[in-house]
């Protein structure tokens, strides 16, 4: 079963996924440090949902974690209206998005496992952003998120810690953002030995993060899923650097290794006046890996199958 924000999903079910996504961030410090992370208007990520579906998605990993603007209740209230299931996170991300009073840098290692686990198991806080968690709504997360930094503090194996042991008692996969000049492969290591078996490891952004193809090899040769999605979006590399490296790995015999998105913000939802919308990949990008010579087997395990097997409860 697959874990949304409308209730358990059996994971034939779910349909075409995009794996990370940001539907819905709300305003606050995270905003402010970037105004594309405010999308805060629910007629508009309704609508942008819905031409996802019509183009044919089923459902969408929300990637935006507790404590700096997820809101579980838009989260569900924009599913329902458009018919999209999604998944939503739990966990931590990177620390320039969290004030500096915020309960994340005081909180104790089994205190952060206990919200995690909280949230995966009995429901969602909708009272986390400015406020200590208390109020929890009936809807919970269905993965953690965790964000991987230059710089590996005691806060960080903290986190990663609480997060590796929610991950451990709940069998949730566990995702992690990689930013450029951090040590994916350290990580991988650390959590390895916190005892998470690879396969219940997403590793995010490497193909912007990452040059070296080596590591991306490395990870997913361990058994952790790489998910891609610097897709369209051209202040990184063009589409044709984004097939390269996509394609190199089916040849490479990793394509039950692969999930693709966008992780878009404001300025990438067609419905919030930007580009290209959160249906490109379907319209634009998929024939793009098609005519590049993948079979469509291919492409479909990176959109079906492969996110059905690593959403799905452990």
């Amino acid at each position: 079963m697959i874990q949304t924000v409308l209730g358990d999903v059996p994971a034939g079910d779910l349909g075409f996924c995009q794996s990370h996504e940001h539907l819905w961030i709300g305003r606050g410090h995270s905003a402010e440090i970037y105004s594309a992370l405010r999308i805060d208007d629910p007629e508009k990520s309704t609508a942008e949902l819905r031409r996802y579906r019509e183009a044919g998605g089923g459902a969408v990993l929300d990637a935006q974690p507790p404590g700096c603007g997820r809101d579980a209740r838009m989260l569900r209230k924009i599913s329902a209206a458009s018919g999209v299931k999604i998944i939503a996170s739990t966990g931590f991300h990177r620390l320039l998005y969290y004030p500096e009073d915020h309960w994340i840098y005081r909180y104790a290692e089994e205190e952060l496992e206990a919200l995690f686990v909280q949230e995966l198991c009995e429901g969602m806080y909708i009272d986390c952003d400015t406020e200590t968690p208390e109020k929890t709504g009936a809807f919970r997360a269905g993965q953690i998120k965790t964000a991987l930094e230059a710089e590996f503090s005691p806060l960080h194996e903290r986190l990663f810690t609480a997060a590796a042991k929610a991950a451990g008692k709940t069998g949730r996969p566990l995702m992690v953002h990689v930013e450029k000049d951090s040590d994916p492969v350290g990580l991988a290591d650390f959590l390895e030995k916190q005892g998470l078996s690879p396969d219940r490891l997403i590793f995010c952004h490497l193909d912007r993060a990452v040059a070296a193809p080596e590591t991306h090899r490395e990870l997913a040769r361990r058994g952790i899923y790489l998910e891609y999605d610097t897709i369209a979006r051209y202040k990184y590399h063009d589409d044709e650097k984004e097939l390269d490296i996509i394609c190199a790995m089916p040849e490479a015999g990793f394509e039950k290794q692969i999930l693709c998105s966008l992780d878009v913000t404001r300025e990438r939802l067609a419905s919030y006046g930007g580009k290209p919308g959160l249906d490109y990949i379907l319209k634009t990008f998929i024939p793009m890996l098609l005519e590049r010579g993948l079979e469509r087997k291919t492409v479909d395990l990176f959109f079906y199958e492969n996110p059905a097997r690593v959403f799905d409860r452990a």
